[in-house]
């Protein structure tokens, strides 16, 4: 009886718009419904017997723990969690996950500003005012569900930790390390139920994975930064993106022109050393992308690669802008002096998802051109007009000079269609 009479009190401070000035403690059933706002001043504690839905606004400007049902109505979408500091760090903890539909994180009282313990999937939108969420010291785990997203992520505001993405869509990563938000992107999986989790060390690499330990291509390994990427559901891959900032992470040595030369490498643990994993410098971005799904997960970072190969043609001019809209003009892609260079070459063209839409062999010798049409031997839905987008190509051109060698090069494909 004394819960229930706990609870009846609670929902009437709730639709009186009260604020709970002592320890809050939640046995029962509690209702924030939508249109309303409960408020705690004190510390929030769902007791293992608590199921407490919020299709509303809770705003909890002490700590806020879980060991009973944290969620909210299905189909709702209107509840917030609103995480306001105003005296000092906030604990999120428990001993059972909390769903929120969206959050927001204001505490600039102290950083880190949330202690997260717990494990929290975000349904909606996590709003990073203000505050470093710290899963990394304490074991929590922030989850962005199917699609959910986040905003206003920066150096003062993000995940210092462990993040983890369900679902289907392309996703950046709002993580850092030490007041620095360095984030990772990951493309959209093929599967609903694949998860992948990332985290960021500002830190350097080489006392765990040596750097001179490495394959013959990589000239210069990042001393400063690394992140881990790990599979933790389905069986879908994905290309990766790292970004760089050279005022604070990256070392110039790494950045220096042509800025082509920045790949993603991996510490691949089967052969203990380091690989290439290719990349696609956008420079406007400060980014650098796979061309193709990575070959493995864990630890990644960028890297300077020489491939030392001297072709026997003066120059190679890729053309990255197909419109196959009759003008006459950038109808198909166009590698210049590519037959110069090679016959023995192969053209690949993949999508944002990873996906391959084209290949062929010997490019632009029988006609066999990309005119933004899905062709070749391993694509899907063969002969389809390909939608406007950004596409990734690889070159692969075989050289059998006085040592066989091949050269890669990767970048974007503009496809436009009127």
């Amino acid at each position: 009886m004394k819960s229930r009479i706990q609870n009846i009190f609670l929902t009437l401070l709730l639709f009186l718009g009260g604020i709970i000035t002592a320890q809050t403690v939640n046995v029962g059933e509690l209702f924030i419904t939508s249109g309303t706002t409960m408020s705690t001043v004190g510390a929030m504690d769902n007791k293992s017997s608590g199921n407490l839905f919020n299709d509303g606004e809770f705003i909890l400007y002490s700590h806020y723990n879980n060991d009973g049902l944290v969620s909210f109505s299905s189909g709702s979408h209107s509840g917030i969690t609103r995480m306001i500091g105003s005296t000092g760090f906030q604990q999120i903890s428990g001993t059972m996950p909390m769903q929120w539909n969206d959050a927001e994180f204001k505490n600039n009282s102290i950083q880190p500003a949330f202690h997260l313990s717990n494990e929290v999937s975000i349904s909606g939108t996590a709003n990073f005012q203000q505050g470093i969420i710290n899963d990394d010291e304490y074991r929590g785990l922030l989850v962005f569900e199917n699609k959910s997203k986040h905003i206003n992520v920066n150096d003062n505001s993000h995940v210092d930790g462990k993040v983890q993405k369900v679902g289907q869509e392309d996703f950046t990563y709002p993580i850092g390390d030490k007041n620095k938000y360095r984030f990772a992107g990951i493309s959209a999986p093929k599967e609903i139920l694949s998860s992948f989790t990332g985290k960021y060390f500002f830190e350097d690499s080489n006392a765990l994975y040596p750097h001179s330990q490495k394959a013959k291509e990589i000239v210069l390994i990042n001393n400063q930064e690394y992140w881990t990427l790990d599979k933790t559901a389905g069986n879908s891959d994905v290309m990766l993106t790292l970004s760089w900032d050279e005022s604070s992470t990256t070392p110039a040595d790494v950045l220096v022109s042509p800025q082509s030369s920045i790949h993603i490498v991996r510490w691949d643990e089967a052969q203990n050393r380091w690989i290439d994993e290719g990349g696609v410098v956008d420079s406007d971005k400060k980014t650098v992308t796979t061309p193709v799904n990575v070959s493995g997960y864990n630890v990644f970072t960028t890297a300077r690669v020489d491939d030392g190969i001297v072709l026997p043609c003066s120059t190679l001019t890729v053309y990255n802008a197909v419109s196959p809209d009759g003008d006459g003009k950038n109808e198909y892609f166009k590698i210049g002096g590519l037959t110069e260079c090679s016959a023995d070459n192969t053209v690949e063209i993949y999508n944002r998802w990873g996906i391959k839409v084209y290949d062929t062999v010997n490019y632009d010798s029988n006609g066999n051109v990309f005119r933004g049409y899905s062709e070749g031997r391993t694509t899907i839905s063969k002969n389809e007009m390909l939608p406007t987008g950004t596409y990734f190509y690889i070159i692969n051109i075989k050289y059998s000079g006085t040592s066989p060698q091949v050269l890669k090069k990767s970048g974007y494909l503009y496809l436009t269609r009127n």
